[in-house]
């Protein structure tokens, strides 16, 4: 079963690097664009993360089991990555031509408060959360869950800066929007 949950997250992955790379074709143009330095600060922990994550064949104490190797666990995982899935997809949807792989202002930006947006104002991020939380659990090693938290903290720091932007352009609806609707975990954070 352990392999067959495996390709299911692996699956989950592929979809969502394809996915990506088709629908990053046809958005609006942008307005205004961070500069490198605060790219850098959370493509960082973002590459760092991925890379704890997604890597293996770390040396002790990296390589500690901290997620029991049961099937329950690995489907637990593979369900919560095919759920973020899920929410990372209908985000990047309901975004539409707004998105933007860097932190960035679009032409003609919108702000959006549908759909995913409802409940979280950074939805693609909780859904690339959840895989990457089912991806930590399906390891269970120690490397993948510090790589976990390197991974949010690279959203939090890139939606922080999102935010300020948002706010800049948006400075009579977004905080109203902020009161009403949570960053990344519906209700909670």
């Amino acid at each position: 079963m352990s392999t067959i949950l495996d390709s299911i997250i692996i699956g989950c992955w592929m979809i969502f690097i394809g996915y990506w790379a088709v629908s990053a074709f046809g958005q609006k143009a942008t307005a205004e664009q961070k500069g490198f330095l605060s790219t850098l600060t959370y493509r960082t922990p973002l590459t760092l993360g991925g890379f704890l994550l997604w890597f293996s064949g770390f040396p002790h104490p990296l390589n500690l089991v901290l997620t029991p190797h049961t099937d329950l666990a690995q489907a637990f995982g593979a369900m919560v990555c095919v759920f973020g899935l899920f929410v990372t997809i209908w985000s990047r949807r309901t975004l539409g031509g707004n998105w933007s792989s860097e932190v960035a202002f679009k032409q003609g930006h919108e702000l959006v408060k549908t759909g995913p947006y409802r409940f979280a104002r950074h939805p693609i991020y909780t859904g690339l959360l959840l895989m990457c939380l089912g991806t930590a659990v399906e390891v269970g090693q120690l490397h993948s869950w510090l790589g976990f938290l390197l991974l949010f903290a690279g959203f939090w720091i890139k939606l922080m800066q999102e935010e300020a932007l948002m706010l800049r352009y948006f400075p009579n609806e977004y905080p109203a929007y902020q009161k009403q609707v949570k960053a990344l975990v519906p209700f909670v954070i």
